[in-house]
């Protein structure tokens, strides 16, 4: 039951959502399957995530003959329409109200200005699709709301609030834009900017890990950067920093997006220790120790050796094989010999075990 209970905080904790096909090969010959995908992930989950192998998309039964479909509701999702979608239906339907969330009222979206268009990844409580809402491209988050589990109810939406509040507080050229967000009876919305460009980690796979120029890695690395120096300069810490919640704008400026497991920084005691992907997180969260802020810098050290080669950090070992390698062994990813002294020195600093020697954003 204890295991069980893990499993299903690490689930919830977690983004939760995986590319539709664009699976990695560790993916792939774990399920068996993969198919491909198009359009950017801002909350993509691979199985390189923690407790991913377990997920299973669970979603809300058909709606009852009751639901009115919106007239945006017209775009086709592979043999299936949109208007067959029970997730689609249950956020457009006329019948039901529209509610925002306390002190945000002025966020909460007009479903009249939103048009639907096929989904991009999906997971176990829910799915992301693209979208038109008053003209623009947008990312739809929509999430089931469980109907017979009070408890996962209630853990979902402190996150749906949660991931509200700190999306309406950010503003940064290097932060995702929220546009809005709504509460139905059966389902919850967020709404955000569409990256055209994907994520990094799919820029980086359909390079097959070649490195890019270094002018433009360094150049997305700043971008992360400042980013994440805003984050922290309102105390927030993300704990999920990672090449696939990095999206990439129509001018090629990097966004920070998925602040579904992102939190205030209050205090380190109690803090969710399960959350981020293992092959970016840093040991004190591993190993579910008291964290502070610096274990974005960790994660950091992490993307920007990513972002230098090109590779996926410990690609040759599962996701809980460089977990144990890297809080054991003290093993991190190799460093080029023709990597500049700078940046090799900056990659070493902020992964280092001690969170109190990787240095602040500010300083990056």
């Amino acid at each position: 039951m204890v295991e069980g209970a893990k499993l299903m905080a690490i689930q919830l904790t977690e983004g939760l959502y995986r590319r539709l096909g664009d699976m990695s090969a560790e993916s792939v010959q774990k399920n068996g399957s993969s198919s491909s995908c198009n359009g950017s992930v801002s909350m993509s989950l691979s199985n390189s995530s923690v407790g991913s192998n377990s997920i299973t998309a669970t979603l809300i039964r058909p709606i009852r003959s009751r639901t009115r479909t919106h007239p945006g509701v017209a775009l086709g999702l592979g043999s299936q329409t949109l208007g067959d979608d029970a997730l689609v239906q249950a956020l457009m339907d006329e019948a039901s109200p529209t509610e925002g969330l306390d002190q945000y009222d002025d966020w909460t979206i007009d479903l009249r200005k939103l048009t639907m268009g096929p989904a991009f990844a999906q997971g176990a409580f829910g799915r992301l699709y693209k979208g038109i809402y008053n003209g623009e491209a947008v990312a739809v988050k929509i999430l089931e709301r469980p109907e017979n589990n009070d408890d996962t109810a209630q853990i979902m939406e402190q996150q749906f609030t949660q991931e509200v509040m700190m999306l309406a507080t950010l503003r940064h050229q290097n932060v995702v834009r929220f546009i809005g967000a709504c509460r139905k009876p059966m389902v919850w919305c967020i709404v955000t900017e569409y990256a055209k460009g994907g994520s990094v980690r799919q820029f980086l796979a359909k390079r097959q890990n070649r490195s890019m120029p270094l002018k433009i890695a360094v150049k997305q690395a700043l971008d992360v950067a400042r980013g994440m120096e805003y984050l922290h300069s309102l105390v927030f810490i993300h704990r999920d920093l990672k090449s696939d919640n990095l999206l990439i704008s129509t001018d090629k400026s990097i966004k920070i997006a998925d602040f579904g497991v992102a939190r205030i920084e209050v205090q380190s005691e109690g803090m969710t220790p399960e959350t981020g992907t293992y092959r970016w997180m840093a040991p004190e969260m591993i190993q579910s120790r008291p964290y502070n802020h610096k274990v974005d810098v960790y994660s950091f050290g992490i993307v920007l050796w990513e972002l230098i080669t090109g590779m996926l950090p410990f690609q040759n070992m599962t996701a809980v094989q460089a977990a144990f390698a890297v809080v054991n062994k003290g093993l991190r990813p190799t460093i080029p010999q023709d990597c500049p002294l700078s940046l090799a020195d900056i990659m070493s600093r902020c992964w280092d075990a001690n969170p109190e020697v990787r240095p602040p954003f500010s300083e990056v």
